[in-house]
């Protein structure tokens, strides 16, 4: 028994060491909240000019929401407290700040102490250095931030996926974004569905809908405007008589044309409102040309949250607006 139990305890840790030798050692779950950024330097460079470049970057007004809300929430950690309570962080920016350095460079690395983990590091020779690497690479700091919170938005809708709706869109429309448990289908007519998470205050929407295309030019701003409303108002009532759902005119909407996985799509971010009430809130969506060359395909999540803030509750709609994929690329069925 005793040679059985030395045999066990003398594989188990031929396993560990091997594990460490190739650095695939488990690591700790991310810790921290969503959309927040830790950001390791001392005080007098947060104050000075990297961290007005790295506030001006990140903690910028997240676009289209209907109260000032930062794109991420910034916490400043210096060194000599960067230990394992923030280590684990879900994003962290390291900004190493040396005269001795050979040169300025940025440097990405994933999953170093915690998964799924987005690390930074910003090697400068000088705060000034730092602030011209950070306003050289904005645009790749920023997308790498708000891809790794896509990305983990994502995967658990992918792990805790309620299948069946991805089924009954797919069927529908050829393809569909995967959608985590709690969402169910609200409404379903021929070329019209609209998908919920319904809580006592906040409440979650998709609206996927198809509009014809004539193959020719793609609609501008305001003739999408006019038809998406046509489908609004016919499809998504308001709670008082003669009220509906409209995309609101007052801040106009914003369309952008994106690539995204070899798939390219527009994007129409604004807000919304219910004609004759007061209900309203944030929007995003994806606008795909359709398989059949007929149609455009409309993939719209919105937001209904009067109580509380709504950057992050957007950012989850618009992360299941990116899973999206057409059904002949689906790995499961």
């Amino acid at each position: 028994m005793d040679k059985i139990k030395f045999m066990i305890m003398a594989i188990a840790a031929v396993i560990v060491c091997s594990c460490g030798d190739n650095g695939m050692h488990l690591k700790k779950t991310i810790t921290g909240k969503a959309g927040e950024v830790v950001v390791v330097v001392d005080k007098a460079n947060w104050e000075a000019e990297p961290g007005t470049a790295l506030r001006s970057l990140l903690a910028a007004d997240y676009p289209m929401l209907p109260q000032k809300e930062p794109a991420f929430s910034l916490v400043n950690v210096p060194k000599a407290s960067f230990s394992d309570l923030f280590q684990s962080h879900r994003n962290i920016i390291i900004m190493d700040i040396n005269s001795s350095l050979k040169e300025d460079k940025l440097v990405m690395r994933n999953d170093i102490w915690a998964t799924p983990q987005i690390v930074i590091y910003l090697h400068a020779r000088s705060s000034a250095g730092c602030a011209e690497l950070i306003n050289k690479n904005a645009e790749v700091i920023y997308n790498a931030i708000e891809q790794a919170e896509r990305d983990r938005i994502i995967r658990n809708s992918k792990k805790y996926e309620e299948a069946s709706i991805r089924k009954a869109v797919a069927e529908k429309f050829g393809g569909s974004p995967y959608f985590p448990n709690g969402y169910s289908i609200k409404k379903a007519t021929e070329n019209f569905m609209w998908i919920s998470y319904e809580t006592t205050y906040i409440n979650q929407y998709f609206l996927i809908y198809s509009l014809p295309f004539n193959g020719k030019s793609f609609p501008g701003l305001d003739t999408l405007m006019s038809r998406e409303n046509e489908v609004l108002k016919k499809n998504v009532p308001g709670p008082q008589d003669n009220s509906y759902m409209i995309i609101a005119s007052e801040k106009s909407p914003t369309l952008n044309w994106y690539k995204y996985k070899n798939e390219s799509f527009a994007e129409m971010r604004g807000l919304w409102e219910v004609q004759n009430d007061f209900m309203g809130g944030p929007f995003v969506e994806h606008i795909f040309y359709a398989k059949d060359g007929k149609n455009l395909l409309v993939v719209m999540g919105f937001v209904y949250a009067p109580r509380y803030n709504k950057r992050n509750y957007l950012r989850q709609v618009e992360a299941i607006i990116y899973s999206f994929d057409w059904q002949e690329n689906f790995q499961n069925q």
